[in-house]
């Protein structure tokens, strides 16, 4: 039995039926994270759910309101300046355990589903050396790597080479196992805490790829950056253990 919980927002009791869904954790350069914050922090935005999970690191913060909020993973309905709208999942944590993740991601799948979510994209990034500035898109069903050809796009058979952890590679992974298109967007990335170039290489190679113009400039996402910047490197953490800090460092191999 799946030890996730979703809370739900508003009047939503599911997911908004939609063509696009983004989703980003923290991970490599928190290029995928720098995308989808920054479409929540500069467009119309709706909480409709958090998923909150036991394995999510026990670290609850002050939300702009000054009220404590639970760690949780948080989707958003995001009105483009086109007026499309789309879903955006985005967070400051992931789960801690290989099993936290599998469930987490087994129930954001579940949701989708049963939205009829067109296409899952999964925004990560891939340490490179400086200088390398590919992007690779990655499938995880015959169809979905079809589907990418139809519309003109490569899809990688050889990166990333060692594979995919962490919530990116359970969520890009399961998806068939649901019935969800969806496709892993990969940008190489020197690794830096926050990355705002490869996020912004990304933001473009979905306005040519895609046709998806996600209305944002360098601006929005170094500003993203400055606060995603700011939390990460937060030294006021009331009542966690000095050990539990040690134990998060070596949970970043989970990460991707």
């Amino acid at each position: 039995m799946s030890r996730a919980r979703l809370v739900w927002h508003g009047e939503n009791e599911s997911f908004p039926s939609c063509d696009l869904m983004l989703h980003a954790v923290p991970g490599v350069g928190n290029v995928g994270k720098v995308v989808t914050d920054s479409l929540v922090n500069t467009h119309e935005s709706d909480l409709v759910v958090r998923i909150l999970h036991p394995d999510l690191p026990p670290h609850a913060t002050l939300n702009e309101q000054g009220l404590l909020i639970p760690p949780s993973l948080d989707v958003f309905s995001v009105t483009l300046p086109s007026g499309q709208k789309i879903l955006a999942l985005t967070s400051n944590f992931q789960p801690l355990t290989p099993a936290g993740q599998f469930e987490v991601a087994s129930i954001l799948l579940e949701c989708c589903k049963k939205a009829k979510i067109g296409r899952l994209l999964v925004l990560a990034g891939l340490s490179a050396e400086p200088g390398d500035e590919a992007i690779h898109i990655v499938c995880s069903s015959k169809d979905d790597a079809s589907a990418m050809k139809d519309m003109g796009l490569e899809v990688s058979k050889e990166h990333p080479s060692a594979g995919i952890i962490g919530m990116t590679g359970m969520v890009s992974s399961l998806a068939p196992t649901f019935n969800q298109p969806a496709a892993c967007i990969i940008a190489e990335t020197v690794g830096t805490s926050v990355d705002t170039v490869a996020a912004d290489r990304i933001v473009s190679f979905l306005k040519e790829s895609f046709k998806l113009d996600l209305g944002l400039e360098v601006d929005n996402t170094k500003d993203t950056a400055e606060k995603l910047r700011a939390f990460f490197d937060l030294d006021e953490i009331a009542e966690l253990p000095l050990d539990f800090m040690a134990d998060e460092k070596d949970s970043q191999a989970f990460y991707a």
